[in-house]
């Protein structure tokens, strides 16, 4: 073979490179995602099409699509970006070196925020509005309340395992956990009847939830 005849493997990269498996513009998928949760808040899921989020993002529909696949995946990758972008995983990772109260008002602060947000108060009525299908509604809870539970239920598990805390049922108590944080101020806010609290009333309340919530379970 001639020094200048390119090798098989030479060529190979240049194959792949042109194929459909190519990687994807992160920077287009990050624009799509930025506008289905703009659009899915504002207009609900049957109010959005795939044109009108590509004309949103800049980019083709062909291309919404091959990031995607269809509107219900996209749905539902946006509800769960929008939740790890304020409820980070790091959240629920057990501090060995850090209390369990300060971490528990963390996962609080973080969680009462993202709730009583305007975005998040405007999808929770969507959820709750005649035109949305109670197949959208499950995608929802599993994109976003459900992941949320299943961390705190887990990171519970993991501190009862450690013998901080007297817990039967971890999912159980999560749960009670993010009713506590929410609190009567949540449901006035869903009902239009107050704005989410100021910093210092938020932080009382959240102090007095995550308090409240370890003398129930602390080991006897």
């Amino acid at each position: 073979m001639s020094s200048k005849t390119p090798s098989h493997d030479a060529v190979k990269p240049a194959v792949r490179s042109s194929g459909p498996g190519r990687p994807k513009d992160l920077s287009k998928r990050a624009a799509i995602l930025d506008a289905a949760k703009e659009m899915f808040v504002e207009q609900g899921f049957n109010g959005v099409s795939m044109d009108g989020i590509a004309a949103s993002a800049g980019v083709s529909k062909l291309t919404v699509y091959s990031h995607f696949g269809d509107k219900e995946a996209l749905f539902t990758e946006a509800i769960q970006a929008k939740c790890v972008e304020m409820m980070p995983d790091e959240l629920f990772v057990t501090d060995s070196e850090g209390p369990l109260r300060d971490q528990l008002l963390g996962i609080g602060h973080a969680f009462f925020t993202l709730i009583s947000s305007d975005a998040a108060i405007a999808t929770q009525r969507m959820m709750m509005t005649p035109d949305t299908d109670d197949r959208i509604r499950q995608m929802f809870w599993q994109a976003g309340p459900a992941r949320t539970e299943t961390a705190l239920s887990d990171f519970l598990g993991a501190r009862v395992a450690r013998g901080e805390l007297a817990i039967d049922d971890p999912h159980l108590a999560a749960r009670q956990f993010f009713c506590l944080i929410k609190g009567e101020v949540h449901t006035h806010m869903m009902c239009g009847l107050c704005a989410a609290p100021g910093q210092l009333d938020a932080a009382a309340h959240i102090t007095a939830s995550v308090d409240f919530f370890l003398r129930a379970y602390e080991p006897r």
